[in-house]
């Protein structure tokens, strides 16, 4: 009767030991760095949102949940509130705006396509306060925009500063090229050819883009999304150099109690009570998405 033999376990080669050692220090060191001061910053913001300060304006730790009371104010909820709205009209806007870049530039960009991904992404190396300022100057009472409406005779100056429009205007500026990059590295890949049957089947180039090329590209539209709305809701240097006390966000209160206010640990019940708020909306809309695209 025969006998089944048993294969012999497959030895992994020396290389093939040395190459997965190599890539287990490669993941170690970025993960150590990220526990030393991520993970342990966050730690000591968390512990010090129950801390108080002294009479000499010094943060101590303590066990009060009294800085956490003080956010519920009508004030500060309003604040979020308004951050929140002027995040999602970034996000809007930007999709608006970056979509059409992204599917030219990836569909119809040809050989220059490297080349005009460089010009949109090589202006944003330049620090992010140093463009506030840049836009800043460009919509002053006495800048640039302002000095060509007059040079035209259309109006005697119009004031974009202090005003809503001006903070998302400055927040779409500033992270709308996030929103550019995945959705154009979505398109990239898209099969041209998916297209051309969605004519055939639509006929008609819009329904042939909302049938097709948007759910195609469905994926690289969420990153955007994540990508823009996270940095935009934190952000407090558009509303502090564009706008006025109207318009400030949860960041810029976040950032006087750290500085002026000195009340760190106001300012850490503040920061932790926004990052929970922030991850059960992206927990709501995480499975939103992933639910729809079960249903597809």
């Amino acid at each position: 009767m025969a006998t089944a033999v048993e294969a012999p376990k497959a030895r992994k080669s020396p290389r093939s030991a040395q190459k997965t050692s190599l890539w287990g220090w490669l993941l170690a060191l970025p993960t150590a760095w990220m526990v030393a001061f991520f993970v342990s910053s966050m730690a000591i913001i968390v512990l010090l949102s129950f801390g108080r300060t002294t009479n000499d304006g010094y943060p101590v730790f303590a066990t009060s949940t009294a800085n956490y009371r003080a956010i519920w104010n009508q004030v500060y909820l309003e604040l979020f509130l308004r951050s929140l709205l002027y995040a999602l009209a970034t996000v809007v806007i930007s999709a608006l705006i970056a979509y059409p870049v992204a599917y030219v530039i990836a569909l119809h960009g040809g050989r220059y396509k490297n080349a005009l991904i460089a010009a949109i992404v090589v202006p944003f190396f330049a620090s992010y306060l140093i463009r506030m300022y840049a836009w800043k100057a460009l919509l002053s009472d006495d800048g640039l925009v302002n000095s060509a409406l007059r040079g035209m005779g259309l109006t005697d100056g119009v004031t974009f500063l202090n005003t809503r429009w001006a903070v998302v205007g400055g927040l779409v500026y500033g992270f709308v090229v996030f929103m550019i990059l995945p959705v154009y590295a979505s398109l990239e890949r898209l099969d041209v050819s998916l297209i051309e049957a969605g004519k055939d089947l639509y006929h008609s180039p819009v329904r042939t883009f909302f049938s097709v090329t948007l759910p195609a590209t469905r994926a690289g539209l969420y990153g955007g999304v994540l990508l823009v709305f996270l940095p935009a809701l934190g952000d407090f240097v558009s509303a502090q150099l564009l706008g006025g006390a109207s318009t400030y966000m949860m960041g810029n209160l976040v950032q006087q109690q750290f500085a002026e206010g000195q009340n760190w640990p106001l300012g850490s019940a503040l920061t932790v009570g926004m990052m929970a708020a922030l991850t059960v909306l992206m927990v709501i809309y995480l499975r939103a998405t992933a639910t729809r695209t079960r249903e597809l």
